[in-house]
Protein backbone atom coordinates (compact mmCIF):
# COMPACT_ATOMS: atom_id res chain seq x y z
CA UNK A 1 0.00 0.00 0.00
CA UNK A 2 1.25 3.48 -1.19
CA UNK A 3 2.82 5.96 1.93
CA UNK A 4 1.48 9.74 1.76
CA UNK A 5 3.57 11.89 3.75
CA UNK A 6 2.29 15.27 4.63
CA UNK A 7 3.05 18.42 6.60
CA UNK A 8 0.57 21.40 8.35
CA UNK A 9 1.93 24.88 7.97
CA UNK A 10 0.29 28.19 8.39
CA UNK A 11 -0.04 30.29 11.07
CA UNK A 12 -0.74 30.54 14.35
CA UNK A 13 -3.98 29.10 15.88
CA UNK A 14 -5.26 28.30 12.34
CA UNK A 15 -6.48 24.50 14.04
CA UNK A 16 -3.68 22.58 12.09
CA UNK A 17 -3.81 20.37 15.15
CA UNK A 18 -7.23 20.50 15.78
CA UNK A 19 -7.77 19.06 11.88
CA UNK A 20 -5.32 16.63 12.55
CA UNK A 21 -7.71 16.07 15.46
CA UNK A 22 -10.42 15.79 13.61
CA UNK A 23 -8.86 13.40 11.03
CA UNK A 24 -8.44 10.88 12.87
CA UNK A 25 -11.19 11.03 14.64
CA UNK A 26 -13.82 10.94 11.86
CA UNK A 27 -11.89 8.15 9.78
CA UNK A 28 -11.74 6.22 12.86
CA UNK A 29 -8.15 6.00 13.97
CA UNK A 30 -8.81 7.13 17.71
CA UNK A 31 -9.15 4.28 20.75
CA UNK A 32 -12.00 4.69 22.98
CA UNK A 33 -9.98 5.64 26.21
CA UNK A 34 -7.80 8.08 24.12
CA UNK A 35 -11.11 10.29 23.29
CA UNK A 36 -12.10 9.88 26.72
CA UNK A 37 -9.01 11.19 27.96
CA UNK A 38 -9.21 14.25 25.65
CA UNK A 39 -13.19 14.82 26.54
CA UNK A 40 -11.96 14.44 30.20
CA UNK A 41 -9.06 17.24 29.49
CA UNK A 42 -11.09 19.40 27.60
CA UNK A 43 -14.18 19.36 30.36
CA UNK A 44 -11.26 20.10 33.38
CA UNK A 45 -9.51 23.13 30.88
CA UNK A 46 -13.38 24.56 31.13
CA UNK A 47 -13.93 23.86 26.89
CA UNK A 48 -17.88 23.63 25.99
CA UNK A 49 -16.54 21.16 22.91
CA UNK A 50 -14.11 18.35 22.64
CA UNK A 51 -10.77 19.86 21.62
CA UNK A 52 -8.89 17.89 18.98
CA UNK A 53 -5.86 19.45 19.36
CA UNK A 54 -4.57 17.27 22.66
CA UNK A 55 -4.55 14.46 20.47
CA UNK A 56 -1.18 15.37 18.53
CA UNK A 57 -0.13 18.21 21.40
CA UNK A 58 1.78 15.91 23.58
CA UNK A 59 4.14 18.01 24.87
CA UNK A 60 2.76 19.55 28.47
CA UNK A 61 3.75 22.97 27.80
CA UNK A 62 1.76 22.89 24.38
CA UNK A 63 -1.22 22.00 26.36
CA UNK A 64 -1.05 24.60 28.87
CA UNK A 65 -0.21 27.60 26.16
CA UNK A 66 -2.89 26.06 23.54
CA UNK A 67 0.11 25.67 20.92
CA UNK A 68 1.95 23.68 18.94
CA UNK A 69 6.22 23.72 20.06
CA UNK A 70 7.67 20.62 18.45
CA UNK A 71 6.93 18.50 15.34
CA UNK A 72 4.56 15.81 16.14
CA UNK A 73 3.85 12.80 14.34
CA UNK A 74 1.05 10.60 13.39
CA UNK A 75 0.51 7.72 11.69
CA UNK A 76 -3.09 6.47 10.43
CA UNK A 77 -4.58 4.74 7.36
CA UNK A 78 -7.24 4.21 5.11
CA UNK A 79 -8.23 1.24 2.37
CA UNK A 80 -6.62 2.96 -0.22
CA UNK A 81 -3.33 4.35 1.16
CA UNK A 82 -1.03 4.86 4.27
CA UNK A 83 -0.19 8.63 5.76
CA UNK A 84 2.30 10.09 8.18
CA UNK A 85 1.64 13.22 9.38
CA UNK A 86 3.59 16.11 10.70
CA UNK A 87 2.06 18.77 12.56
CA UNK A 88 4.10 21.58 12.92
CA UNK A 89 4.63 24.79 14.99
CA UNK A 90 2.97 27.90 13.72
CA UNK A 91 5.16 30.20 15.82
CA UNK A 92 8.04 32.33 14.10
CA UNK A 93 10.13 30.84 16.41
CA UNK A 94 9.76 27.47 15.71
CA UNK A 95 9.88 27.67 11.93
CA UNK A 96 13.23 25.27 12.13
CA UNK A 97 10.73 22.80 13.53
CA UNK A 98 8.52 23.25 10.58
CA UNK A 99 11.66 23.12 8.16
CA UNK A 100 12.00 19.60 9.71
CA UNK A 101 8.36 18.66 9.42
CA UNK A 102 8.24 19.34 5.64
CA UNK A 103 11.46 17.81 4.62
CA UNK A 104 10.43 14.86 3.88
CA UNK A 105 6.96 15.49 2.89
CA UNK A 106 5.04 14.57 -0.29
CA UNK A 107 2.43 17.18 0.37
CA UNK A 108 1.84 20.69 2.51
CA UNK A 109 -0.97 21.48 3.82
CA UNK A 110 -1.39 25.00 4.18
CA UNK A 111 -4.30 26.18 7.19
CA UNK A 112 -5.79 30.00 6.88
CA UNK A 113 -7.68 31.27 9.03
CA UNK A 114 -10.83 32.52 7.41
CA UNK A 115 -11.04 35.59 9.57
CA UNK A 116 -7.57 36.77 9.44
CA UNK A 117 -6.51 35.95 5.58
CA UNK A 118 -2.99 35.56 4.64
CA UNK A 119 -0.66 36.07 6.88
CA UNK A 120 3.24 36.76 6.61
CA UNK A 121 3.53 32.98 8.45
CA UNK A 122 1.54 31.49 6.50
CA UNK A 123 3.53 33.55 3.04
CA UNK A 124 6.78 32.16 5.06
CA UNK A 125 5.16 28.56 5.38
CA UNK A 126 4.53 28.26 1.91
CA UNK A 127 7.79 29.94 0.70
CA UNK A 128 9.57 27.34 2.55
CA UNK A 129 7.47 24.41 1.41
CA UNK A 130 8.29 25.34 -2.39
CA UNK A 131 12.18 25.97 -1.23
CA UNK A 132 12.22 21.79 -0.03
CA UNK A 133 10.78 20.89 -3.22
CA UNK A 134 7.45 20.06 -1.57
CA UNK A 135 5.42 19.48 -5.28
CA UNK A 136 2.23 19.34 -3.68
CA UNK A 137 0.32 22.20 -1.80
CA UNK A 138 -3.18 21.86 -0.18
CA UNK A 139 -4.78 25.18 1.11
CA UNK A 140 -7.20 24.42 3.79
CA UNK A 141 -9.63 27.48 4.26
CA UNK A 142 -10.25 27.09 7.74
CA UNK A 143 -12.98 28.68 10.84
CA UNK A 144 -15.60 29.08 7.81
CA UNK A 145 -18.00 28.49 10.90
CA UNK A 146 -16.95 31.89 12.07
CA UNK A 147 -17.38 33.44 8.93
CA UNK A 148 -20.60 31.61 8.19
CA UNK A 149 -19.12 29.54 5.36
CA UNK A 150 -19.17 33.12 2.91
CA UNK A 151 -18.28 31.88 -0.71
CA UNK A 152 -16.87 35.06 -0.73
CA UNK A 153 -14.49 35.49 2.03
CA UNK A 154 -13.53 31.78 0.39
CA UNK A 155 -12.57 33.18 -3.24
CA UNK A 156 -11.13 36.29 -1.73
CA UNK A 157 -7.97 34.11 -0.04
CA UNK A 158 -8.17 31.79 -2.79
CA UNK A 159 -7.23 35.02 -5.10
CA UNK A 160 -4.99 36.00 -2.59
CA UNK A 161 -2.92 33.01 -2.49
CA UNK A 162 -2.76 31.78 -6.06
CA UNK A 163 -1.50 35.20 -6.96
CA UNK A 164 1.36 35.00 -4.60
CA UNK A 165 1.89 31.31 -5.24
CA UNK A 166 2.80 32.35 -9.21
CA UNK A 167 6.13 32.79 -8.02
CA UNK A 168 6.85 29.82 -6.31
CA UNK A 169 7.19 25.85 -7.49
CA UNK A 170 4.13 23.45 -6.96
CA UNK A 171 2.94 21.22 -9.46
CA UNK A 172 -0.62 21.84 -8.35
CA UNK A 173 -2.28 23.83 -5.71
CA UNK A 174 -5.73 22.81 -4.74
CA UNK A 175 -7.97 24.94 -2.41
CA UNK A 176 -10.49 23.25 0.25
CA UNK A 177 -13.42 25.66 2.75
CA UNK A 178 -13.44 23.23 6.09
CA UNK A 179 -14.33 24.01 9.26
CA UNK A 180 -11.57 20.96 11.87
CA UNK A 181 -13.99 22.24 14.98
CA UNK A 182 -16.96 20.56 13.20
CA UNK A 183 -15.90 18.53 10.56
CA UNK A 184 -17.17 20.21 7.07
CA UNK A 185 -15.48 19.34 4.18
CA UNK A 186 -12.50 17.39 5.99
CA UNK A 187 -14.39 13.63 5.35
CA UNK A 188 -17.44 14.16 3.88
CA UNK A 189 -19.18 17.33 2.27
CA UNK A 190 -20.89 19.82 3.94
CA UNK A 191 -24.31 20.83 3.28
CA UNK A 192 -23.00 24.52 4.87
CA UNK A 193 -21.04 24.97 1.62
CA UNK A 194 -23.88 24.14 -1.42
CA UNK A 195 -21.55 26.41 -3.38
CA UNK A 196 -18.41 24.03 -3.21
CA UNK A 197 -17.80 21.23 -5.57
CA UNK A 198 -14.12 20.17 -5.20
CA UNK A 199 -12.92 16.91 -3.11
CA UNK A 200 -13.24 16.80 0.68
CA UNK A 201 -9.83 16.90 2.45
CA UNK A 202 -9.29 13.37 2.93
CA UNK A 203 -10.35 12.10 -0.96
CA UNK A 204 -7.61 14.67 -1.98
CA UNK A 205 -5.18 12.90 0.50
CA UNK A 206 -6.00 9.40 -0.88
CA UNK A 207 -5.77 9.98 -4.80
CA UNK A 208 -3.27 12.36 -5.06
CA UNK A 209 -0.82 11.03 -7.59
CA UNK A 210 2.92 11.12 -6.01
CA UNK A 211 4.04 8.65 -8.39
CA UNK A 212 6.02 10.57 -10.10
CA UNK A 213 7.49 13.27 -7.56
CA UNK A 214 10.39 10.58 -6.59
CA UNK A 215 14.20 9.61 -8.16
CA UNK A 216 13.93 6.79 -9.79
CA UNK A 217 16.92 7.37 -12.35
CA UNK A 218 19.87 8.94 -10.34
CA UNK A 219 20.91 5.84 -8.35
CA UNK A 220 22.51 7.10 -4.59
CA UNK A 221 23.25 4.97 -1.92
CA UNK A 222 25.57 6.81 1.23
CA UNK A 223 27.29 4.25 3.14
CA UNK A 224 26.42 4.56 6.51
CA UNK A 225 28.01 1.62 8.17
CA UNK A 226 30.35 -1.42 7.17
CA UNK A 227 29.07 -5.02 8.14
CA UNK A 228 31.89 -7.21 9.01
CA UNK A 229 30.22 -10.14 11.12
CA UNK A 230 33.67 -11.23 13.04
CA UNK A 231 31.91 -14.84 13.53
CA UNK A 232 33.12 -18.26 11.47
CA UNK A 233 29.62 -18.39 9.33
CA UNK A 234 29.47 -15.61 8.58
CA UNK A 235 33.75 -15.03 8.08
CA UNK A 236 33.81 -13.85 4.24
CA UNK A 237 30.45 -11.29 4.53
CA UNK A 238 31.23 -7.71 3.64
CA UNK A 239 28.44 -5.56 3.14
CA UNK A 240 27.61 -1.68 3.23
CA UNK A 241 24.25 -0.78 5.27
CA UNK A 242 22.63 2.53 4.49
CA UNK A 243 19.21 4.03 2.91
CA UNK A 244 18.77 4.16 -0.58
CA UNK A 245 18.74 7.84 -1.71
CA UNK A 246 17.91 7.68 -4.93
CA UNK A 247 16.86 5.01 -7.79
CA UNK A 248 17.44 1.74 -7.62
CA UNK A 249 19.57 -1.21 -6.92
CA UNK A 250 19.71 -4.49 -8.01
CA UNK A 251 22.45 -8.15 -8.24
CA UNK A 252 24.89 -7.49 -11.03
CA UNK A 253 24.18 -3.64 -11.59
CA UNK A 254 27.53 -1.99 -12.89
CA UNK A 255 28.20 0.48 -9.82
CA UNK A 256 30.68 3.15 -9.49
CA UNK A 257 32.29 3.74 -5.66
CA UNK A 258 33.12 7.33 -4.64
CA UNK A 259 35.50 9.16 -3.91
CA UNK A 260 38.31 6.28 -5.06
CA UNK A 261 36.58 6.18 -8.61
CA UNK A 262 37.12 2.32 -8.64
CA UNK A 263 34.19 0.26 -10.50
CA UNK A 264 32.54 -3.04 -9.67
CA UNK A 265 29.12 -4.89 -9.51
CA UNK A 266 26.86 -5.23 -6.78
CA UNK A 267 26.86 -9.07 -5.58
CA UNK A 268 23.54 -9.37 -3.40
CA UNK A 269 21.24 -6.53 -2.15
CA UNK A 270 19.81 -7.73 1.22
CA UNK A 271 17.43 -7.04 4.11
CA UNK A 272 16.77 -8.95 7.60
CA UNK A 273 15.09 -11.42 6.21
CA UNK A 274 17.73 -12.19 3.02
CA UNK A 275 18.65 -11.17 -0.11
CA UNK A 276 15.82 -9.22 -2.35
CA UNK A 277 15.40 -8.71 -5.97
CA UNK A 278 15.19 -4.71 -5.97
CA UNK A 279 15.85 -1.88 -3.09
CA UNK A 280 14.52 1.69 -4.28
CA UNK A 281 14.65 4.98 -2.91
CA UNK A 282 14.08 5.48 0.69
CA UNK A 283 14.58 1.70 1.79
CA UNK A 284 17.41 0.53 4.81
CA UNK A 285 19.22 -2.20 2.82
CA UNK A 286 22.63 -3.55 2.77
CA UNK A 287 24.89 -3.88 -0.53
CA UNK A 288 27.69 -6.25 -0.94
CA UNK A 289 30.09 -5.62 -3.56
CA UNK A 290 31.97 -8.59 -6.07
CA UNK A 291 34.99 -7.12 -5.17
CA UNK A 292 36.98 -5.95 -2.22
CA UNK A 293 36.94 -1.89 -2.52
CA UNK A 294 38.21 -0.03 0.91
CA UNK A 295 34.91 1.79 1.42
CA UNK A 296 33.80 3.34 4.74
CA UNK A 297 30.85 5.67 6.43
CA UNK A 298 30.40 9.00 4.12
CA UNK A 299 31.57 6.96 0.60
CA UNK A 300 28.63 6.84 -1.79
CA UNK A 301 27.97 3.96 -4.71
CA UNK A 302 25.84 4.82 -7.47
CA UNK A 303 25.78 4.15 -11.48
CA UNK A 304 28.79 4.49 -13.23
CA UNK A 305 27.64 6.14 -16.03
CA UNK A 306 25.31 7.95 -13.80
CA UNK A 307 27.37 9.50 -10.90
CA UNK A 308 27.05 12.62 -8.71
CA UNK A 309 28.97 15.90 -8.86
CA UNK A 310 31.84 15.75 -7.08
CA UNK A 311 32.75 19.46 -5.53
CA UNK A 312 33.96 21.75 -2.81
CA UNK A 313 32.38 24.94 -3.48
CA UNK A 314 28.48 24.95 -3.49
CA UNK A 315 25.77 27.38 -4.03
CA UNK A 316 22.72 27.12 -1.69
CA UNK A 317 19.51 28.52 -0.58
CA UNK A 318 19.39 28.17 3.38
CA UNK A 319 17.29 28.60 6.24
CA UNK A 320 18.66 29.84 9.38
CA UNK A 321 17.51 28.73 12.32
CA UNK A 322 20.24 30.17 15.04
CA UNK A 323 19.73 33.23 17.45
CA UNK A 324 23.17 33.98 16.18
CA UNK A 325 23.56 35.68 12.99
CA UNK A 326 25.04 33.85 9.84
CA UNK A 327 28.29 36.21 8.50
CA UNK A 328 30.07 35.42 5.57
CA UNK A 329 32.98 33.97 6.11
CA UNK A 330 31.61 31.81 9.06
CA UNK A 331 32.80 28.36 9.53
CA UNK A 332 30.64 25.33 10.37
CA UNK A 333 30.66 21.72 10.37
CA UNK A 334 28.51 20.43 7.19
CA UNK A 335 26.59 17.18 7.48
CA UNK A 336 25.38 15.67 4.01
CA UNK A 337 23.92 12.48 3.86
CA UNK A 338 26.67 10.14 5.62
CA UNK A 339 29.27 12.64 5.15
CA UNK A 340 30.74 15.01 7.78
CA UNK A 341 33.38 17.36 6.72
CA UNK A 342 33.46 21.63 7.75
CA UNK A 343 33.00 24.60 5.38
CA UNK A 344 32.76 28.11 5.33
CA UNK A 345 30.38 30.20 4.25
CA UNK A 346 32.46 32.22 1.54
CA UNK A 347 29.54 34.72 0.22
CA UNK A 348 25.97 35.91 1.07
CA UNK A 349 24.39 36.61 -2.03
CA UNK A 350 21.03 38.02 -1.08
CA UNK A 351 18.37 37.59 1.91
CA UNK A 352 15.02 36.65 0.10
CA UNK A 353 12.15 38.79 1.73
CA UNK A 354 9.27 35.88 2.18
CA UNK A 355 6.29 38.34 1.35
CA UNK A 356 7.59 40.00 -1.35
CA UNK A 357 9.80 37.71 -2.78
CA UNK A 358 12.17 40.18 -3.33
CA UNK A 359 15.77 39.70 -2.92
CA UNK A 360 17.88 42.13 -0.84
CA UNK A 361 21.43 42.46 -2.24
CA UNK A 362 22.65 44.60 0.46
CA UNK A 363 21.85 42.26 3.07
CA UNK A 364 24.95 41.67 5.28
CA UNK A 365 23.77 38.87 7.60
CA UNK A 366 20.91 36.27 7.95
CA UNK A 367 19.21 36.29 11.26
CA UNK A 368 16.73 33.57 13.15
CA UNK A 369 14.17 31.90 10.32
CA UNK A 370 15.81 34.53 7.28
CA UNK A 371 16.22 32.40 4.26
CA UNK A 372 19.36 33.45 1.59
CA UNK A 373 21.46 32.16 -0.65
CA UNK A 374 25.20 31.44 0.17
CA UNK A 375 28.53 30.33 -1.54
CA UNK A 376 29.64 27.12 0.57
CA UNK A 377 33.06 26.11 0.47
CA UNK A 378 33.98 22.43 2.12
CA UNK A 379 37.23 21.32 3.58
CA UNK A 380 36.66 17.87 1.16
CA UNK A 381 34.59 17.19 -1.56
CA UNK A 382 30.56 16.36 -1.29
CA UNK A 383 28.96 14.10 -3.66
CA UNK A 384 25.51 16.25 -4.38
CA UNK A 385 22.94 16.72 -6.77
CA UNK A 386 20.76 19.70 -7.09
CA UNK A 387 18.18 19.67 -4.50
CA UNK A 388 15.37 20.11 -7.09
CA UNK A 389 16.71 16.63 -8.63
CA UNK A 390 17.35 15.05 -5.14
CA UNK A 391 15.97 16.02 -2.03
CA UNK A 392 18.42 13.31 -0.03
CA UNK A 393 21.39 14.19 -1.86
CA UNK A 394 21.00 18.34 -2.47
CA UNK A 395 20.37 18.67 1.13
CA UNK A 396 22.79 19.42 3.92
CA UNK A 397 22.30 20.97 7.53
CA UNK A 398 25.08 23.32 8.99
CA UNK A 399 26.25 22.67 12.57
CA UNK A 400 27.58 25.18 15.36
CA UNK A 401 30.92 23.12 16.01
CA UNK A 402 31.37 25.08 19.44
CA UNK A 403 27.54 24.51 20.77
CA UNK A 404 27.18 21.55 18.36
CA UNK A 405 23.80 23.66 17.47
CA UNK A 406 21.87 23.08 14.15
CA UNK A 407 22.00 26.43 12.72
CA UNK A 408 21.25 26.47 9.28
CA UNK A 409 19.12 23.59 6.63
CA UNK A 410 20.60 24.06 3.11
CA UNK A 411 19.22 23.24 -0.52
CA UNK A 412 22.09 23.43 -2.97
CA UNK A 413 21.36 25.06 -6.36
CA UNK A 414 24.40 23.32 -7.86
CA UNK A 415 28.18 23.65 -8.01
CA UNK A 416 29.30 27.65 -7.35
CA UNK A 417 31.30 27.30 -10.86
CA UNK A 418 28.46 26.33 -12.99
CA UNK A 419 25.99 28.70 -11.34
CA UNK A 420 26.00 32.82 -12.15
Amino acid sequence: MEMLRFATAGSVDDGKSTLIGRLLLDSKQIFEDQLEAVERTSRDKGFDYTNLALLTDGLRAEREQGITIDVAYRYFATPKRKFIIADTPGHVQYTRNMVTGASTADLGLVLVDARKGLTEQSRRHAVIASLLQVKHLAVCVNKMDLVDYDEKVFEEIRGEFTDFAEKLEFADLTFIPISALYGDNVIEHSEQTPWYGGPTLLWHLENLYIGSDRNLIDARFPVQFVIRPMSNEFHDYRGYAGTVAGGQFRAGDEVLVLPSGFSTTVRSVDQFGGPIDEASASMSVTIRLNDEIDISRGDMICRAGNAPTVGQDLEAMVCWFSERPLSPRSTYAVKHTTRSVRGMVRDLHYRLDVNTLHRDDAATHLGMNDIGRISLRTTAPLFFDEYRRNRNTGSFILIDEATNETVAGGMILGEASRIP
